[in-house]
């Protein structure tokens, strides 16, 4: 790591993301290699401090400010590029790898953003890039697209509302730790929860990632949650109200899981679950709950990837995304089978797995500020996450009934793919120190104690034992979750719909009365006026006269008594 900086590593993504929309073949493939390599190796580029300083109006923007929480999730991200790179090396679609690098640019930009006005605008284009994405995935994606973008505009437009409130208000433009102690800090906060998939717009992740195609849906995994998450560890640590948030998202995840039966729908709501345990370790503030929510965004960003990853693979060698139309795939897809289960075991967090020497953090975090309501709430958590993710999609998936499918493992791109990450998945479980080292406080935690290594043996093994026992009542069948996204997507339409047809009677209705007011009022006029009224008849002139001599005495007698 230097003390300057030679190419802002988010920019060099976006700009290698839009050279690849142009180019196709061999170079393609080079490319989807070489730009997010290039980038990890510039991330370790940016030192400590403040560069890139634009002046814009009255202010000074910060384009680039590294630190070490800046660079962890920096890190991931484009760790993340160059593996999911390699995974869609097969993808067709012109469009989706080259709006996967512009997102993953965006999101490294969100993370050295130094300021809220360029953090907005990574924010935002962000959202762009993954619409595109979810765009990408076909005719069916279209609408959940678009419903996507509709959300995060939405998002958008509360984070500048707060951002416009707290620089109106003498705050600084600098993105610093604040508290949600004003109407503009808590739209900030507002803006960062919507993305972080907290309640009530959790729904937008489930219903817009599994849209995504077969290598989509992995990138889409990795950036804009946990960009959410590293805004709230640099913007609010310590922050209260984080905390029930948190524990609802932990739990929320899990129940919707369960009930799920689409593969990729039980891992986009178990995305929610895992963000769910970093916002509650974030909303904590000590130096190792903080430690703990970064170091397992870093961890969940690749176990997740795998276990979609695998998904993916399924996806693409079967076109199947149902549990009830799969099963007995481990016959003829072991590499996939054993990749899936390695990342089934990290999110559950099992002994010598990622998982377990990062999620274990924030409960220990929890633990030592005697916070004992969160500290079960978040076991009781994880034995759900073994319960949908550790045991349910690699037993539906790949095990249970034979569904006589007999798919080959995917091709070598993806399988590398998938190696690479259940190596990192293991490697960081066995030996966590590298990771411990770029954390962004000094880590006096060892995950390895005989008392950690039981009691987390127990949960799980009590919980496969629930799992197998209540079999019957989890096997799924073809039904439809209803979520709250149904407010906006049923109700909410049929609302409108009800409301337009109410409008367009009302108006129809006002429309004939005036109608009707102006025709009665130009009979009258007619009456009067037209060529038999009393205003258009003929008079003798000399009656004329009359009347005239007649109001004119009026008019004089008035005037002299008055």
């Amino acid at each position: 790591m230097t003390n300057d900086m030679l190419i802002h590593p988010g920019l060099w993504l976006i700009f290698g993301g839009l050279v690849m929309a142009f180019v196709h073949g061999r170079a393609r493939s080079v490319l989807a290699l070489l730009v997010p390599a290039v980038a990890l190796w510039l991330v370790w580029q940016v030192g400590d401090g403040i560069f890139g300083r634009v002046g814009f109006l009255d202010y000074e923007l910060e384009f680039v400010r590294g630190d070490r929480l800046a660079r962890i999730f920096a890190t991931i991200f484009t760790l993340m590029a160059l593996v999911g790179g390699v995974f869609a090396l097969k993808q067709s679609h012109r469009i989706e790898v080259p709006a996967a690098f512009v997102y993953a640019g965006s999101a490294v930009g969100a993370v050295f953003a130094g300021d809220l006005i360029t953090l907005f605008l990574f924010w935002e284009l962000m959202a762009v890039g993954s619409t595109l994405v979810i765009w990408a995935g076909g005719a069916g994606a279209r609408a959940a697209s678009m419903r996507y973008l509709m959300v995060h505009l939405f998002g958008g437009v509360v984070l500048m509302a707060g951002i416009t409130g707290h620089v109106a208000g003498g705050g600084s433009l600098s993105f610093q730790a604040m508290q949600p102690d004003s109407l503009a800090h808590w739209l900030i906060l507002i803006g960062f929860l919507i993305n972080a998939g907290a309640p009530p717009f959790s729904a937008w992740l489930p219903d817009a990632y599994p849209q995504a195609s077969w290598s989509g849906t992995v990138f889409l995994s990795a950036f804009t949650t946990k960009t959410a998450v590293y805004v709230l560890l640099r913007g609010f640590p310590g922050a209260e109200v984080l905390i029930p948030i948190g524990l609802y998202m932990a739990v929320y995840g899990i129940v919707y899981a369960i009930l799920e039966n689409d593969m990729r729908r039980i891992l986009a709501y178990s995305i929610i679950n895992q963000v769910g345990f970093m916002v509650t370790g974030i909303g904590i503030g000590t130096e190792m709950a903080l430690n703990g929510a970064a170091a397992h965004a870093f961890a969940h960003i690749i176990y997740k990837a795998l276990l979609l990853m695998s998904a993916g693979a399924v996806f693409y060698q079967t076109g199947k995304t149902k549990c009830t139309d799969l099963g007995g795939l481990f016959q003829s897809m072991p590499l996939t089978t054993i990749c899936g289960t390695i990342g089934a075991l990290a999110i559950s967090a099992f002994p010598f797995t990622s998982g377990f020497v990062t999620k274990s953090m924030i409960s220990q975090a929890a633990a030592d500020q005697h916070m004992m309501a969160v500290w079960m709430l978040l076991a009781a958590a994880s034995a759900g996450v073994f319960l949908h993710a550790g045991i349910k999609f690699p037993w539906f998936v790949f095990f249970q009934k034979d569904s006589g499918l007999r798919p080959p493992d995917p091709p070598s791109s993806m399988r590398w793919a998938m190696i690479i990450f259940s190596a990192f998945c293991i490697g960081l479980g066995v030996y966590p120190d590298p990771l411990y080292a770029i954390l962004p406080h000094p880590v006096d935690y060892v995950p390895y104690t005989g008392t950690h290594v039981v009691s987390q043996l127990q949960l799980l093994l009590f919980s496969g034992l629930a799992f197998f026992l209540l079999l019957n009542f989890l096997k799924r069948t073809l039904t439809i979750t209803l979520d709250v996204d149904w407010f906006y997507r049923r109700a909410g339409t049929a609302i409108v719909r009800s409301a337009t047809a109410g409008l367009s009677a009302a108006l129809a209705a006002f429309g004939q009365s005036v109608s009707g007011g102006l025709g009665a009022f130009g009979a009258m006029l007619f009456r009067h006026y037209g060529p038999t009224g009393v205003a258009a008849r003929t008079w003798l002139s000399g009656n004329m006269v009359l009347w005239v001599a007649i109001l004119l005495l009026m008019y004089l007698v008035l005037y002299y008594i008055v």
